[in-house]
């Protein structure tokens, strides 16, 4: 997480879940644990293997998803939202019904 000052409380929220795809990410977490794979066809083909790397590992530095290896062949890992995480079920929602209501 980028290390400034904050202005303002709601300013922290913003910096650990600011990146083009972490919204999304979390979006699909709050159904349930996710293989790498599943999370990349849900998310779509602009959302490239490089980028949803680079965004889950934000997310589990910042305490948001945890990451589980099955040592297995082939190789299984899959994502899970932390209570953290799970705790920003409401603020997405209020993010959702807000952009709803803003297109009526």
């Amino acid at each position: 997480m980028n290390k400034r000052q904050c202005t303002c409380p709601a300013d922290e929220t913003l910096q650990l879940i600011s990146g083009r795809w972490k919204v999304p990410i979390l979006w699909e977490l709050f159904g349930g644990k996710r293989r790498f794979s599943e999370l990349r066809r849900l998310l779509g083909d602009a959302c490239g293997q490089k980028v949803l790397t680079q965004q889950l590992r934000e997310m589990e530095r910042d305490g948001l998803v945890r990451r589980k290896i099955y040592a297995q062949v082939p190789p299984k890992v899959e994502y899970s939202l932390t209570p953290a995480g799970k705790s920003l079920k409401p603020v997405v929602d209020a993010m959702v019904r807000w952009a709803a209501g803003k297109r009526r």
